[in-house]
C-alpha cells in the first residue's frame, strides 16, 4: 500500500459532528429521539452567502445540532444543490474543526478532494465543503466559530 504524502492539520479528535440532510428535519430529529434519545438544541438558520463552483449565491440554510452526543447536525434539503439527502447512506458530511481552512483546503485539494461550497465571515474563511473521490464529503468549520456555535448544541430550557 502507498502511503499519502498529504495532510492537512485537522485530526480524527477535531470531528464535532456529522451532517444529515433531510427533506422533513423535524420528523428526521423526532424519530433520532424516539430511536436513540438524542436531545436537540434550538434550530438555526437564515440566509447564507456561499460560494459555489458556478458563483456566489444565497441560500436559505435551516439546520439544528444535537445536544447529545456524538453530535448530529440536521440540516434542511435545499434542491438542487449539494445539500440534498444522501440517498442510502443518510451522512451528507463530517464536520471538523480547522485551525487553517485555507491550508487544510488546499491540502485536500492537492489529495484529489474537489472544493464544493465556502463560505466566508469578515474576509477569513468560515466554512469549506469538500468531497473526495472516494465519496466523503468532509465540511472545515474556522475553530474561532466554536464559542458562538456553543449555543447551538445546548440544552433548551
Amino acid at each position: 500500500m502507498t502511503r499519502r504524502k498529504w495532510r492537512t492539520t485537522v485530526k480524527a479528535e477535531d470531528l464535532f459532528h456529522m451532517g444529515i440532510v433531510s427533506d422533513d428535519p423535524s420528523a428526521t430529529r423526532e424519530q433520532l429521539t424516539a430511536l436513540l434519545g438524542y436531545e436537540w438544541g434550538p434550530a438555526i438558520g437564515g440566509p447564507t452567502a456561499v460560494t459555489l463552483p458556478s458563483g456566489e449565491v444565497t441560500l436559505e440554510f435551516g439546520c439544528s445540532y444535537s445536544v447529545s452526543v456524538p453530535r448530529l447536525e440536521v440540516v434542511a434539503a435545499i434542491p438542487g444543490t449539494l445539500w440534498e439527502p444522501v440517498a442510502g447512506s443518510g451522512i451528507h458530511h463530517l464536520g471538523y474543526w480547522s485551525d487553517d481552512i485555507g491550508a487544510d483546503t488546499a491540502e485536500l485539494v492537492r489529495g484529489g478532494y474537489v472544493v464544493e461550497a465556502t463560505r466566508s465571515a469578515g474576509g477569513l474563511p468560515f466554512f469549506a465543503f469538500l468531497r473526495g473521490d472516494n465519496g466523503i464529503r468532509m465540511e472545515l468549520v474556522t475553530r474561532a466559530a466554536e464559542p458562538m456555535m456553543q449555543p447551538c448544541w445546548a440544552a433548551q430550557s
